[in-house]
């Protein structure tokens, strides 16, 4: 008996958008063999669109575009798409275009208030969480650059550090280290494999921790402290912005479930709520709105077929993200007539 649904919060049937839709599960996620991505296996015996299948393989690009939902919201759903409502108006209750926008601008909006409020040691820390490719990492490194004004005037060495990409336990013991002081910054940016390594985590929650001092030790024999004239303790007094993909709600592993909590509750978590497709192009729209195009000279009706182009094929790309804008946008740059054929061969999944 069937007692587990899924929301697909970005995925594909036969190249039609399933975004949002909720399904009935026959088989959990498993990853593509050889490429990126995978699918889900679920019931639809009983659903439009589906006539004369009992199950269906829906593509998602990872698995945390998948979020488990519960009977009650898969039969809401139903009985939705059994109304006569016009596609492109909402139905009672749901949030507009409009008011999504307000919601993610509000959003962000704090993420600049707390970014600022760690630069000044007001806030100790805060974890950020939103989908690859939103703008996270500017808000917090436009509020460090600022406060390093007069640092970069003098020619002093910065108080902060923005860290990329992977990230060993004894790389962040050191990191830590580094910008122990009061007033120092550390921002781990893209860094999730801190959050896998238990070493790691548990120096990360002492680097966190709300208790009035916060002592970090490295308690087994390491060559490279040693070498590096580094103490095996030390008292952190700095701040940490952890900038992550993982929506932390989300995450089904228990063990993992407990660390996040515990990281949750040492600090301030906010969530950008950009969870669906639907917010990521409501993102784009948003930021190109706001002039992030204008180094490109490009006239406004173009900038319109360009992010409409990125709509139509928002299954195909490789991504959806201002990154991917700033690519096609070169490609238009590059070759104005043909910067969709352009696109379509570099920015699109063979075969998708």
């Amino acid at each position: 008996m069937i007692n587990k649904y899924i929301k697909v919060e970005q995925g594909t049937y036969r190249n039609q958008d399933m975004s949002g839709r909720i399904f009935p599960i026959l088989k959990d996620y498993q990853r593509f063999a050889g490429k990126e991505g995978g699918f889900v296996t679920v019931d639809c015996s009983e659903l439009e669109g589906f006539e004369g299948l009992d199950k269906a393989r829906i593509n998602v690009p990872a698995i945390t575009d998948l979020t488990l939902t519960t009977e009650g919201a898969f039969q809401i759903q139903r009985d939705e798409l059994k109304k006569d409502t016009p596609a492109d108006t909402p139905t009672q209750g749901e949030e507009t275009d409009e008011q999504a926008i307000d919601r993610i601008a509000a959003r962000f909006s704090i993420l600049d208030e707390m970014a600022e409020a760690v630069s000044t040691s007001k806030v100790r820390a805060m974890i950020v969480s939103g989908p690859p490719g939103i703008g996270k990492s500017y808000g917090v490194e436009r509020a460090l650059e600022k406060q390093n004004m007069f640092e970069d005037i003098s020619g002093s060495a910065r108080r902060f550090e923005v860290v990329k990409g992977a990230m060993s336990a004894i790389g962040l013991y050191k990191k830590l280290y580094e910008h122990s002081s009061k007033g120092h910054v550390v921002c781990f940016d893209d860094c999730d494999a801190i959050l896998y390594d238990d070493l790691a985590l548990n120096l990360l929650k002492a680097a966190l921790d709300t208790g009035k001092k916060r002592t970090l030790c490295w308690n087994t024999e390491s060559r490279t402290l040693m070498a590096e004239g580094m103490p095996n303790s030390f008292e952190f007094n700095g701040g940490v912005v952890f900038i992550t993909n993982i929506k932390f709600d989300n995450v089904k592993s228990k063990k993992l479930q407990d660390h996040l909590q515990a990281l949750q509750s040492r600090c301030h978590y906010l969530d950008l709520t950009i969870d669906s497709m639907r917010d990521r192009m409501l993102r784009i729209r948003q930021i190109c709105g706001q002039g992030m195009l204008e180094k490109y000279a490009m006239p406004q009706a173009t900038q319109e077929e360009l992010i409409q182009f990125i709509f139509e094929n928002k299954h195909r790309l490789r991504e959806i993200s201002l990154r991917m804008v700033l690519k096609i946008a070169d490609l238009w740059k590059m070759k104005p007539e043909g910067y969709k054929d352009l696109a379509r061969s570099t920015c699109m999944r063979p075969g998708a």
